[in-house]
């Protein structure tokens, strides 16, 4: 019994030092948001973002750090991101950025992003022949 319970508390610690580890930095919000037009400047992409459930048409902002990573060098209309960054009077300034499912996205966002999909497949992919 007591082995059982070493290791519930082991793994009862684990989880909590990593859901605190995860934490946000002073001031930075999370955000998610869906690439809403194609990208024609990387510095400033269109998106529809949600921070606390509240969606709003935003221009995602990219510092030159976020601007050489390859993820944001890829990005298409309709990709879902998990973003960290700061809300500022432009936009939203991304700190970091992740590409995720849109089956990850919040409630608030997966409809659009649903129709933003098959928008794309039926629009744009038949012109790629």
């Amino acid at each position: 019994m007591t082995l059982r319970l070493s290791l519930l508390l082991m793994l009862v610690s684990l989880l909590v030092a990593g859901i605190a580890s995860t934490g946000l930095a002073d001031g930075e919000t999370l955000a998610f948001a869906v690439v809403t037009e194609a990208p024609k400047d990387k510095a400033r992409i269109s998106a529809k973002v949600s921070i606390n459930d509240a969606v709003t048409d935003m221009k995602l902002l990219a510092s030159e750090t976020i601007l050489n990573n390859l993820i944001w060098k890829k990005l298409e209309i309709c990709h879902a991101m998990k973003l960290q960054g700061f809300k500022v009077a432009e936009g939203f300034q991304v700190v970091t950025v992740h590409v995720i499912d849109a089956g990850l996205l919040p409630m608030s966002l997966q409809s659009f992003a649903g129709d933003c999909l098959i928008k794309k497949a039926i629009e744009i992919a038949p012109l790629v022949d």
